[in-house]
């Protein structure tokens, strides 16, 4: 039984989901802390009030924190933007060229006679030994 779950524990998928939550939940902090004090100072500049989680209004006794709401929109909004654009982005564009099996900078060329693998600079194939063209 103990085997069992040290074999589960140990799996790489295991680990690296634990690595990836600890990143993400620091990402997090970070952002968090960019907004804070970053971000509510800026829009203060604007606003005149740099500090938006004081922000509420009140119903029937009842306090609506609005301004802390707008920060945690300003966090989740702030890190979704980071995830595309540094990681979703990127992963596409490797993703395509995989998909494509094209190479941004070729290294080798097909012979035109024998269809073989020979460098992009060769001006003869060392296969067939066909003059190659331009």
């Amino acid at each position: 039984m103990l085997k069992g779950f040290k074999d589960f524990i140990i799996k790489g998928s295991v680990v690296d989901m634990a690595v990836g939550v600890v990143i993400g939940v620091s990402f997090g902090n970070v952002v968090t802390a960019m907004v804070k004090d970053l971000v509510n100072p800026l829009i203060g500049v604007f606003g005149g009030k740099p500090d938006l989680s004081g922000v509420y209004f009140t119903v029937n006794s009842s306090k609506f924190m609005v301004g802390d709401f707008i920060n945690s929109l300003i966090s989740f909004l702030t890190i979704a933007a980071v995830i595309y654009f540094a990681v979703v982005v990127p992963m596409n564009k490797v993703m395509e060229k995989m998909k494509s099996g094209k190479s941004e900078d070729p290294t080798e060329k097909s012979c035109s006679e024998c269809l073989s693998l020979i460098p992009v600079k060769a001006k003869r194939c060392k296969f067939c030994t066909v003059v190659l063209g331009k």
